[in-house]
């Protein structure tokens, strides 16, 4: 076991969804509609369930007919450390393409450099390293 794993339910774009994170993050993609996997709640050809398998780990699906699409409040998924600075600030400047802004990627007063973001389909990213020598 690798640890926690977000599960994203995206209101009919999880197919797109998911493919942005792979282009950005990189690694493997696997995606099953929901008439592979038998289900009847949704159109056939919605994402009954993906993976996305690399640097950063999801998991996404359109919500089906009876679960609440997507909408953070109160969270979001941290990214602190896990590539080295010049990559983690491509992430961040990808995610905020067509997102939003919430903190700006910056040097704190202890040292590190982090900052937030809203991506395109709502999901909410906090993204720093500690090296303060590479500079925001």
């Amino acid at each position: 076991m690798t640890g926690t794993t977000p599960y994203l339910l995206f209101p009919g774009n999880a197919a797109e969804a998911m493919e942005f994170y792979r282009d950005l993050f990189g690694g493997d993609l696997a995606l099953h509609d929901y008439a592979e996997f038998g289900r009847s709640d949704g159109p056939a050809d919605a994402i009954a369930h993906g993976t996305l398998d690399g640097p950063v780990r999801l998991y996404g699906s359109d919500a089906g007919s009876d679960e609440d699409a997507l909408h953070m409040g109160g969270m979001f998924l941290a990214l602190l450390g896990t590539a080295d600075p010049d990559t983690l600030r491509r992430w961040f400047e990808t995610l905020a393409a067509d997102g939003r802004v919430l903190d700006p990627l910056q040097v704190r007063p202890w040292g590190a450099s982090d900052g937030q973001v809203v991506d395109r389909y709502g999901v909410r990213w906090l993204i720093g390293y500690e090296d303060s020598a590479e500079g925001a």
